[in-house]
């Protein structure tokens, strides 16, 4: 079953830790592949020094404020795609970054888009796991609730344990660095790091 629009549309924290589980299913390229959500982060916008809305609406980041349930599409090293849900309360220029997955589809189209056969490597990391699913962004905004979608996230089953720990790689966002914003799957072996590992 889809995830609908209202899941978003709630604190951004709990939407980081309900993701894990969850699937993401991508039609890229006319090939579906999908996996397991086993990593996320969460930026709070305008209260986070490490979130890209923390100083106001740019086109870049134009995406959190169009609505809820959108896919935020970004570069980082002028090379890897990032993927981020918008979400949160009303107004608020949030998002959650897919840090990880379980690659659970389209998983010899997978290796392929990424050039390996090791499958605890195929998505372990935010570009990784972008390069895998072919998405790029041509896929910005669009609407993972939305059944026509070429990016949607389904329920997975129960919900999983989480562990938080701190984020990765914002070592410039002052005491924001030491938030627990990161969550990850407990026991997934395809997180991209050891929580609790900087």
């Amino acid at each position: 079953m889809i995830v609908p629009l209202e899941f978003y549309s709630r604190d951004t924290l709990t939407v980081a830790r309900e993701l894990l589980g969850c699937r993401i299913v991508s039609r890229a390229g006319g090939e579906e592949t999908g996996g397991i959500i086993v990593e996320t982060e969460a930026y709070r916008g305008r209260f986070d020094p490490a979130a890209h809305s923390y100083k106001g609406r740019t086109d870049r980041v134009r995406a959190l404020y169009e609505g809820k349930g959108l896919a935020y599409i970004y570069l980082i090293y002028g090379i890897h795609c990032c993927l981020n849900f918008s979400c949160g309360p009303e107004g608020e220029p949030e998002c959650v970054l897919i840090r990880a997955l379980e690659p659970s589809a389209g998983i010899d189209v997978m290796c392929r888009r990424r050039g390996t056969d090791r499958l605890l490597n195929l998505c372990s990391g935010p570009g990784k796991l972008c390069a895998a699913l072919g998405v790029d962004r041509s896929l910005y905004a669009a609407r993972l609730w939305d059944p026509e979608s070429p990016l949607r996230v389904e329920y997975g089953g129960t919900r999983p344990e989480a562990d938080a720990s701190r984020r990765v790689g914002i070592d410039y966002a002052g005491p924001a660095r030491d938030y627990l914003w990161r969550f990850t799957l407990r026991g997934s072996k395809f997180v991209s790091k050891s929580p609790g590992s900087h």
